[in-house]
């Protein structure tokens, strides 16, 4: 919106000119997401602490969280609008990917929005039943990878490409590519679904993929650094950078209120939304494999369920003391704090390490 009236003025005000270039729209994108979500965060929680829109604790799980009991829950909803109100504001809204990755974005917080009403207004403990959780989000998922598909104008845009390797790109025919990007989308969003147990736990590795992948976005958009790096050129791509800094801005005045001890929780959705924008760009920007790095934490998380289920039908044992694992180290007495900022500095490595990807190949 401000872009094209920055277009619109330039030609009388060169001073406007400023306003078109993508870092500075990246940067006042993430300061007007922060700003809001800021502002808006107070009067959030209030309205859902009034409207005993609070936390349900289980009793199975570790005994310290008991006291969170109550607490205002549904708080994603604080980190969407943020995140796409300033993406209205300060992307090219001509771009097709913005729009594909906000759809994507907006339906699957949809989907946990009514999961979330569900548990905590109607009082239904189960929620949306799974089969039709997970129905939701593969139309939602499929629809987000059949419009990537039909938006790719090369062959790179839909080819697997491998990072550490210089040439190497595995073509994807456009069955094996819809199907890929449905895993990776679906994939992220219940990844950092099941990653949200502990205050600040999802929100922060979030931000820190989302800020690299923001990075990827912008060379991937650029056709010489895209060259120089060798990594793939996807023209129009560049502009998903400001999508992702309005995830970094939001997401940081999230954590303002949802750091320990949590004021307010994201719920699903805020989990899943997030999940799904991270896969989303991923795929847009073609590194779902760096992906699986950086969100290292996301995926730790989800192996430790499924091979607790998995040994438990099986076996009858458990492998954990408790899934997903962050619930397994605080029953081995560590602080929920502790727990929390260590997964963050391993977050911290894995992104750098994905980043060492641009370069080292």
């Amino acid at each position: 919106m401000l872009y094209r009236l920055a277009e619109l003025l330039m030609p009388h005000y060169s001073v406007f000119r400023v306003f078109t270039y993508l870092t500075l729209r990246s940067i006042l994108a993430a300061l007007t997401a922060l700003l809001i979500a800021l502002l808006v965060g107070p009067a959030m929680i209030r309205a859902l602490a009034a409207r005993q829109i609070g936390q349900n604790v289980r009793e199975l799980g570790p005994q310290s969280h008991l006291s969170k009991q109550g607490t205002p829950t549904m708080g994603g909803a604080l980190i969407l609008v943020a995140m796409l109100a300033s993406t209205l504001l300060w992307a090219d809204l001509g771009n097709r990917y913005v729009w594909i990755v906000v759809g994507v974005t907006a339906a699957f917080g949809l989907i946990g929005f009514y999961d979330d009403y569900l548990k905590l207004v109607v009082g239904n403990s189960k929620g949306l039943a799974a089969r039709w959780k997970y129905l939701l989000q593969s139309v939602a998922g499929l629809g987000g990878a059949v419009a990537l598909l039909y938006s790719a104008a090369t062959p790179v845009a839909t080819a697997l490409h491998v990072p550490l390797f210089k040439e190497v790109a595995l073509p994807l025919g456009p069955v094996a590519f819809v199907v890929l990007s449905y895993f990776v989308i679906v994939g992220s969003s219940n990844a950092v679904n099941l990653t949200d147990g502990l205050d600040g736990l999802a929100i922060m590795p979030s931000v820190m993929v989302a800020g690299a992948l923001g990075v990827f976005a912008y060379a991937s958009g650029n056709a010489i650094f895209a060259n120089y790096l060798l990594i793939p050129h996807v023209p129009g791509v560049g502009e998903v950078l400001i999508f992702c800094t309005t995830l970094v801005g939001a997401g940081l005045g999230f954590l303002w209120f949802n750091t320990y001890p949590a004021q307010v929780f994201m719920g699903d959705v805020g989990a899943l939304a997030l999940g799904a924008a991270l896969g989303t760009v991923a795929v847009v920007v073609r590194q779902e494999i760096v992906l699986f790095v950086m969100g290292g934490v996301f995926v730790l998380e989800t192996v430790s369920v499924i091979l607790q289920v998995a040994s438990f039908k099986l076996t009858g044992k458990r492998i954990f003391r408790m899934a997903p694992i962050h619930h397994h180290f605080e029953l081995k007495g560590w602080a929920e704090p502790k727990v929390i900022v260590r997964f963050w500095i391993i977050t911290v490595v894995l992104v750098l390490a994905g980043l060492a990807t641009l370069k080292v190949r």
